[in-house]
């Protein structure tokens, strides 16, 4: 089977970009990209978006993308899979240089979201829930969704708010040295416990906030260097009302165990991991079921430390989507590009001799996960 490495990566900043559009910030990635690539002759291009359509008015960004970088009839594809797009566009690409199909994908991720009012920001955030569904009709929403674990998370377990604050504070700590982040300002946990209440135990400071921004990777054939280890995806219900277990995001374990399964790995062979915190419960449950703690043990691992330098592995040392920021389209190429130049020895926040890492981009209530690892290989 055909090895495939990154080549190149670029990112811009995240945040609020006013009188830049979409497809600027989308092209100012894609070049970065390209150019420490070396500039290959691509054979398709991929784009992760969300909300485009219904924000910008703005589609066919596959096409967009081809032509003004003027790369040809080549294919082009865009990937829609909510919060997940970017980790799906990834994997579409990877397994089809892995196939032999093509020799170098630019894969991109994009997502404008801070000209729009809340209002209209928030009704095209929750298309990726069931729409249909009893519940959505009685009001439920993604911090509605969130909260209600979290509650469930403090009665079965000896967590407490302070154990959220404590994650948005480790995040917060780590994007004041990330010169992409959204968030940079020093905060405490006093000021986050103290934060404005979203949902009941969920404050301000345990919501990923809206973004605009965009990611690139340039995946090629070669055995040298970031070379993706393992790519894996698996889909999860749509409905609250259907999940076995409140404390449980079945695609995220699934799609963990099936990446360690082809990779040969396991989570203790993880040296830093950049997981979806799309709220600060998320993270809590995210590091059980990648299988770094016991389920209903992850409060006492952040309690004691585990998931910073110094610990058992450190996460979202990029500052996760809390801090970073979480341009949807873009976030799961945001994720890679950390865990690329963590394993480059080029990061913010830098984990020392960092060889193996993981990306894990969650979309919906737990539809849809992927899980990527990668490996420094002689750099």
């Amino acid at each position: 089977m055909t090895k495939v490495k990154v080549a190149g990566a670029g990112i811009t900043k995240f945040g609020k970009h006013e009188n830049v559009s979409l497809k600027t910030l989308l092209m100012d990635a894609c070049l970065d990209a390209i150019k420490e690539a070396g500039f290959p002759k691509l054979d398709a291009v991929y784009i992760g978006n969300f909300m485009a359509g219904s924000l910008g008015n703005q589609e066919i960004l596959g096409a967009i993308v081809a032509n003004d970088l003027g790369l040809g009839p080549i294919p082009t594809v865009k990937v829609e899979g909510a919060c997940a797009s970017g980790g799906i566009a990834f994997r579409q690409a990877y397994l089809m240089i892995q196939s032999g199909e093509y020799k170098n994908v630019l894969i991109a991720g994009v997502e404008k979201m801070k000209e729009s009012t809340t209002e209209v920001t928030t009704k095209a955030i929750n298309a990726a829930m069931d729409n249909d569904s009893n519940e959505k009709h009685a009001g439920l929403t993604f911090p509605g969704f969130f909260g209600t674990l979290a509650n469930r998370y403090f009665y079965e377990t000896g967590a407490k708010k302070e154990h959220l604050a404590m994650v948005a504070l480790k995040n917060r700590q780590y994007a004041m040295n990330n010169p992409i982040a959204q968030f940079r300002k020093a905060t405490s946990l006093e000021e986050i416990m103290g934060a404005r209440m979203i949902t009941e135990p969920l404050g301000l400071f345990d919501c990923s906030p809206t973004t605009d921004g965009a990611a690139a990777i340039v995946l090629s054939r070669g055995e040298n260097g970031v070379i993706v280890r393992a790519s894996a995806q698996a889909s999860g219900t749509t409905q609250m009302q259907e999940m076995e277990d409140l404390l449980s995001l079945p695609a995220i374990r699934e799609s963990a165990n099936r990446a360690y399964e082809k990779a040969g790995l396991g989570p203790n062979d993880i040296d830093v991991v950049e997981l979806h915190d799309c709220f600060s419960m998320t993270e809590m449950i995210a590091i059980e079921e990648l299988g770094f703690f016991e389920k209903r043990t992850g409060w006492e691992a952040i309690q004691k430390g585990l998931t910073k330098h110094g610990g058992k592995v450190p996460v979202n040392t990029s500052g996760g989507l809390l801090s970073k920021g979480h341009p949807i389209g873009a976030t799961g190429l945001a994720q890679i590009y950390q865990i690329v130049a963590q394993l480059r020895g080029t990061s913010c926040n830098q984990v020392d001799n960092a060889r193996i890492g993981l990306a894990q981009n969650l979309g919906g209530t737990g539809a849809y996960s992927t899980v990527h690892l990668f490996e420094r290989v002689n750099l």
